[in-house]
């Protein structure tokens, strides 16, 4: 008996033990302490629909590409800031710029133009009429030199003036004062007394006369061709000498209380990074341009090399500046999304990293292809400066505060023809179809109806539509073809939420529509972010929920 309860003593002991040393040894496991098996956390996502996430590699259902491994979470992020991937922001093109430098040196810095000088342009004309027979300068570019045989022009009353001529040299001892007339008569066609004394010394008369260059440059644009009969005064060329060009920059009413003549410039061009060129201010327009609220100010550039082209872009350092008042920022059209009502850009908050927020700003003036942003920006942001819809449509998708999550956002002011109209309408009736069978809760069908759509669309030509316009028809595109190539009830939603919102904002610029569309709204919908929908009936159907939730939503707007 005693060696039983030995026995039993020790294996109670052992079981102790065994708990002691690999009990905790599988708690801290299960407590993640162990760091071995890390990389079973890792979640995949697809690179062009980023709210994919998938615990484990394989194809995006939506299109099919092959999972690429996810961000780090987006922790410590802001609620209206969302993250992007690399190889989506690849894809779509996506680039930033910084707005604005904060500028110690106390120097004004302007955005500029090199531009043919004025003073240094010329026409080259013929004196006489006739045709050309030969040219000897015969295409644009190409650089004269004064003097240059520039044509040969035949001219039926040049050669009645030489025959003239040949009977007044004749005469010459006798009736001097006829002969002068003659040469004076040749010389008001600018024929050189070189020529008139040939022509009168030779007796014969000349079928085509030399037309000589009146000044050196290079030809800005070519007004004739051989064979073409030209009037007195005709221009055949038009010359510009850019060894002297003119840099013009456009400076704010804020700032012109700083800029004077004489004024010093350090100009940079992107041309040559590494170079700088100093010119002084030789200009000041005295008349403010009311449309952009500038003066153009201008700098003489020696241009003896070549160096400087009409066209290109230039920057000017001011010396000499007192830095007072407010500065302006500018940021290029292309950054701004514009709802009507609103206005807004995506800045860049991550420093190192992809993320984005939906900044809104007021515009001031417009001056070139930019806006002047009054409020919203400071220097040294860095703004989204192209793929700005593709960045509004990320922000979409992970239910972030975006440019059509407002319903400010869907009244939009549009222009549409009414020929766009009219081939829109047959998508408007597929999307309606689309709406009907996801209320159905009909995946397959939703499918089936997005293809018909993208159909209907495909038909449409959208070459009248300006850019805001053919942006809205890209996403409502993408959207259709997302739903159209995906299985998944949840996922068709997710982008029919965003397609909707396109829609209605596209829709509500239509100046004729068949039926009456009401637009319903769903608080619940996309985690309780809410969503939009376009209907026939006023009768409330939900195409988020289908029979879980039917009935939930409102009209908010009615489209007669």
């Amino acid at each position: 008996m005693k060696k039983y309860i030995v026995f039993i003593v020790i294996f109670i002991a052992g079981l102790a033990l065994g708990y002691i040393f690999f009990g905790n040894q599988s708690t801290a496991a299960e407590d993640g302490h162990d760091h071995a098996g890390e990389q079973a956390d890792q979640m995949w996502t697809c690179s062009m629909h980023p709210q994919i996430m998938q615990p484990e590699p394989g194809a995006c259902p939506i299109c099919g590409m092959d999972l690429i491994p996810a961000d780090a979470a987006a922790d410590g992020l802001a609620a209206n800031q969302f993250k992007m991937t690399s190889n989506a922001m690849a894809l779509a093109n996506i680039q930033t710029a910084v707005v604005g430098e904060v500028n110690a040196d106390g120097m004004l810095r302007l955005s500029g133009k090199i531009k043919e000088s004025e003073k240094a342009n010329a026409t080259q004309t013929v004196h006489f009429s006739g045709r050309i027979e030969k040219l000897y300068v015969n295409f644009t570019g190409e650089q004269v030199k004064r003097g240059q045989l520039l044509a040969l022009i035949y001219s039926p009353e040049l050669l009645s003036a030489q025959q003239e001529l040949i009977t007044a040299a004749k005469l010459k001892e006798s009736q001097p004062q006829l002969y002068k007339a003659v040469k004076n008569k040749l010389k008001f066609w600018k024929l050189s007394d070189k020529q008139i004394e040939d022509i009168a010394a030779s007796g014969k008369v000349k079928e085509n006369i030399p037309v000589y260059a009146n000044a050196s440059g290079v030809v800005t644009e070519k007004m004739v061709e051989e064979g073409d009969y030209v009037k007195q005064g005709q221009v055949l060329y038009k010359v510009s000498d850019l060894g002297t060009v003119w840099a013009e920059f456009d400076a704010y009413e804020n700032q012109i209380a700083s800029l004077k003549k004489g004024q010093t410039i350090t100009i940079r061009t992107k041309a040559y990074p590494n170079e700088e060129f100093e010119a002084k201010v030789s200009f000041i327009d005295p008349v403010l341009n009311s449309t952009t609220r500038t003066v153009t100010v201008r700098a003489d550039l020696r241009n003896k090399n070549g160096l400087f082209k009409p066209g290109m872009f230039v920057e000017g350092a001011f010396e000499g500046v007192e830095q007072s008042g407010k500065s302006f920022i500018s940021v290029p059209k292309s950054a701004v999304l514009w709802t009507g009502k609103r206005s807004l850009v995506y800045v860049k908050a991550g420093k190192d990293e992809p993320v984005f927020e939906m900044r809104e700003v007021t515009i001031g003036s417009t001056s070139g292809d930019s806006y002047v942003i009054t409020k919203g920006l400071e220097f040294g942001d860095e703004v989204v400066i192209n793929g700005t819809f593709t960045v509004d449509a990320a922000a979409q998708l992970q239910g972030k505060k975006s440019m059509m999550n407002h319903e400010d956002g869907m009244s939009m002011e549009m222009t549409l023809t009414t020929g766009f109209q009219e081939d829109f309408m047959p998508v408007m009736e597929a999307y309606l179809k689309l709406k009907d069978v996801l209320v159905a809760s009909n995946a397959g069908q939703a499918q089936g109806e997005a293809k018909n759509a993208l159909g209907a669309l495909s038909d449409i030509k959208t070459a009248s539509l300006g850019k805001m316009e053919q942006q809205h028809v890209d996403v409502i595109r993408k959207m259709l073809e997302t739903v159209s190539n995906s299985k998944d009830l949840e996922t068709q939603r997710s982008h029919f939420k965003i397609l909707s919102e396109n829609m209605i904002a596209m829709v509500s610029n239509f100046q004729e529509l068949q039926d009456t569309l009401y637009v319903q709204y769903c608080p619940m919908a996309d985690s309780n972010q809410g969503a939009y929908w376009l209907s026939k009936e006023d009768k409330v159907l939900n195409p988020y929920y289908g029979d879980a939730m039917l009935s939930c939503g409102e009209v908010t707007k009615t489209i007669q």
